[in-house]
């Protein structure tokens, strides 16, 4: 008998839970071309649900081109979903970065896959709307688990859980609490962090202070100020964690690791008009690469977003439940 996605709570009427249900598995690969549906006499005797009801979506079914009826015979699915695997991308907000991670995906993935994106804004609620709405509908869930809002509304671990454990894939942070073996491609942020200032701890030696600029409504991961502050402990250097750039004085022997391109640009403007020379009684840290701070040679610790893209693609493709750690690094420049 074939597995109705039903729910008899729910408001969805029924003949468009049948609809939906037969959709979805269609797309999934799980009912393919050829295989016959049970007839309205069956669905309706093991589901406990009238004959007009299954009637009416087996209609829209054939309507819609999903199945065909063969006289004496009874329903069969008319066509397949190509063999492709779906996917359901789900962001914790768009950016340029994000695009970078996005495209590469895609790349890596090429026809084998229809992708899906939505976006949960930092909301452990609007997150666990889109995992109510869209379960089972997909092969598999890549999710970025940055959460701040709404956590008091939901269970996340439970939501997290609801997702089988070979359908949920982790992209830029892992979530190591869930009991069952899943594929994650992610950023220890505060070990990358550490490990990123401590690969130029010569050139840092120079300077007696060091500054984080990290806004605290910019839903920034708390392991990194974690990272940089024990380096700072670690090497004894005085340092400080600021909110912006736009009421700092600039001081002489300071290195400021900057997260937001405003801050970083209103520093750039402030050293410029003074005396101070960047790079070698001020320095600069950047978060995450561009062409534009290539140009002005500021020295940045970055991941690679397209590697993290195409890893967890391939990975996905392989059907490797693995925890991978994707590469980050500072790039030097004369700004430090």
């Amino acid at each position: 008998m074939y597995l109705l996605q039903l729910n008899h709570k729910s408001k969805t009427p029924k003949y468009k839970q049948i609809v939906e249900s037969v959709i979805t598995d269609i797309e999934r690969g799980l009912l393919k071309k050829n295989d016959q549906l049970p007839s309205i006499s069956e669905m309706s005797a093991h589901y406990d649900l009238a004959r007009d009801t299954v009637e009416k979506a087996y209609r829209e079914l054939r309507e819609r081109g999903f199945i065909v009826s063969v006289q004496g015979k009874g329903y069969y699915v008319s066509g397949g979903n190509d063999g492709k695997i779906r996917i359901l991308l789900i962001f914790n907000k768009l950016s340029s970065y994000k695009r970078l991670i996005y495209y590469s995906f895609l790349q890596q993935l090429g026809e084998r896959a229809q992708v899906d994106l939505q976006v949960h804004h930092y909301n452990a609620k609007l997150f666990s709307d889109i995992i109510e709405r869209n379960l089972g509908k997909y092969n598999f869930y890549v999710v970025m688990p940055h959460f701040v809002h709404d956590l008091e509304k939901v269970n996340l671990e439970e939501v997290l859980k609801s997702i089988p454990a070979d359908e949920l894939v982790f992209l830029d942070k892992d979530y190591p609490n869930l009991p069952n073996k899943h594929l994650a491609v992610y950023q220890d942020f505060q070990r990358d962090i550490f490990n990123a200032l401590l690969s130029t701890n010569e050139l840092l030696k120079k300077y007696t202070q060091m500054v984080l600029v990290m806004p605290s409504d910019g839903n920034y991961p708390t392991e990194i100020a974690r990272g940089f502050h024990n380096y700072c402990v670690n090497y004894k250097k005085a340092y400080q964690i600021i909110e912006s750039a736009s009421e700092e004085q600039v001081q002489e022997g300071t290195v400021y690791c900057v997260i937001e391109e405003t801050d970083l640009a209103e520093l750039i403007k402030k050293i410029r008009q003074t005396p101070l020379q960047l790079g070698q009684n001020i320095g600069l840290i950047s978060f995450n690469d561009t062409t534009l701070k290539e140009v002005l040679d500021i020295t940045v610790i970055t991941t690679d977003f397209e590697a993290m893209g195409r890893t967890a693609a391939q990975l996905l493709l392989e059907g490797r439940k693995e925890k991978v750690k994707n590469p980050f690094y500072m790039i030097q420049r004369r700004s430090l």
